[in-house]
């Protein structure tokens, strides 16, 4: 309960605000209404005093840049997005962008609202897809999303890079990640819920970032676009849902994703590797096929591998990377039911 950000911070402001109140019992309204699939008839009636509340903020020059005003509109954006209306949804979220532009970047915000911050930069990216925000380098420099204190003291130096990789032409900002989480799995229990939310989104907007690596040789293009994508994937499946459902994020990276491992499948990868992007595609699948595609594709690597326990399967995923989080549950239970 002490963990959970709505619980500590975001209803104690709701309570304070108009318009961040009415947003917020909107989007438990469309919860519900989502539920029964009739229809939006009470968040549709919210919706008109919201949307009052909201501009009366952003037409009073004192109100409009205050951090309310961005947990509103960034809120807004999120219950626009779970209705379907993906224009509007857009529409909230570039008025977000322009209020943390004129406050100095989302580095910035943090400063004054470290929840504000949180919500708006993560919100942001599952609504459309894309992180819509840059990133402080590893150094903690810039204004964009910042890396956390874990980020900052797991030095590359201190960690070896994964072995699975080795003869992979893997984009070195790639291997930087996952060396760094690497360095960083050894301390994952004992991170804090906000704490690993901080790292995710840092990690996954850093990820999404990145330009695709070029080569002329496709297979070894294939294989690292396909770690990039599935480290992504997996920061997402050991993170679950805060704040709002990151369905529609992991459907956007799904595609890039399968689509460049199909050209890694018959190639030389190492299999400890291929056991743990297939299992990574096995647990973020939301789709009944592509599930199907990935279980009987982890299936495969395992039998290579002579699997009979989901301890075996462990000593494997370390190999590349495991972090001991809450959820991290969800692939034990998975190889549990399928070795049994």
């Amino acid at each position: 309960m002490i963990s959970n950000p709505f619980i500590v911070s975001w209803w104690p402001l709701a309570l304070a605000d108009p318009a961040l109140f009415h947003v917020s019992i909107q989007t438990a309204c469309l919860d519900e209404e989502l539920r029964a699939h009739k229809g939006f008839p009470i968040s549709e009636l919210l919706m008109v005093d919201s949307v009052s509340l909201i501009r009366q903020k952003i037409e009073n020059s004192s109100l409009a840049f205050q951090d309310d005003t961005l947990n509103s509109v960034v809120t807004l954006a999120a219950i626009e997005h779970g209705k379907g209306n993906v224009e509007a949804s857009r529409t909230h979220i570039d008025g977000v962008k322009r209020i943390v532009g004129v406050r100095g970047g989302i580095s910035h915000v943090r400063q004054s609202s470290p929840l504000t911050a949180r919500m708006v930069a993560w919100v942001s990216m599952l609504v459309t897809g894309a992180p819509q925000f840059p990133i402080q380098d590893d150094l903690g420099i810039g204004d964009g999303v910042c890396p956390t204190l874990q980020w900052l003291l797991a030095s590359p130096g201190f960690e070896s890079p994964s072995e699975v990789i080795d003869d992979l032409d893997i984009d070195p900002a790639v291997i930087d990640i996952l060396t760094r989480l690497r360095s960083i799995s050894q301390e994952a229990s004992s991170l804090s819920g906000t704490e690993l939310h901080d790292l995710t989104c840092f990690v996954v907007h850093k990820l999404l970032l990145l330009p695709p690596l070029s080569t002329q040789n496709l297979q070894q293009s294939a294989a690292s676009e396909s770690l990039r994508y599935a480290l992504a994937l997996y920061m997402l499946a050991i993170h679950g849902t805060t704040y709002y459902s990151h369905i529609g994020l992991v459907m956007t990276i799904m595609q890039q994703f399968r689509s460049y491992l199909e050209i890694l499948l018959g190639s030389g990868v190492d299999e400890s590797l291929k056991l743990w992007i297939f299992s990574v595609g096995m647990v973020s699948s939301i789709d009944p096929i592509n599930s199907k595609w990935f279980t009987e594709q982890a299936y495969l690597a395992a039998t290579s591998l002579k699997i009979q326990t989901w301890e075996h399967v462990l000593v494997h995923f370390k190999r590349v990377l495991w972090m001991e989080t809450p959820r991290g549950v969800i692939f034990q239970q998975r190889w549990k039911g399928m070795l049994t």
